[in-house]
């Protein structure tokens, strides 16, 4: 798969990004923690390599819970709220980006899996054309 750019920006478009592409490890994420950053659906993020990846205009505020063993850093728009990043301490050679913020929705063909099936509520619908794990596909 040749490698491209791809980019994004936050709803009010104070924080732009780069990335080299394509991204991998596509995903569609329902749990609890994700379901608070999406207002309760699921999250559809992708994964990028650290080395290639920058923040072009602006600058993004962290949080991580301080009750959770190996909690992630949720990245976001300090003036939109817009949530871009995901920092996961299993994963320190790359970041997690949430498919909402690509500038070409085209970059994001879909999910492979979907993760967390155990934290997802009746009202949700699970993809019956993916794999669905209990908890992270891994």
């Amino acid at each position: 798969i040749m490698s491209t750019e791809i980019t994004g920006h936050c709803y009010c478009g104070n924080v732009h990004w780069k990335a080299q592409g394509p991204g991998f490890m596509r995903f569609e994420c329902y749990c609890r923690e994700c379901r608070y950053i999406s207002g309760g659906g699921p999250v559809m993020g992708f994964a990028v390599m650290n080395e290639g990846f920058e923040i072009t205009k602006g600058a993004v505020k962290g949080f991580a819970r301080s009750d959770i063993e190996g909690a992630v850093t949720r990245q976001f728009c300090p003036d939109c709220g817009t949530h871009m990043f995901t920092r996961a301490p299993s994963f320190p050679q790359g970041i997690i980006i949430k498919a909402g913020s690509l500038n070409n929705e085209a970059d994001f063909p879909g999910p492979e899996f979907a993760a967390f099936s155990c934290d997802a509520r009746p009202w949700h619908r699970l993809p019956t054309e993916l794999p669905v794990h209990e908890r992270w596909a891994g």
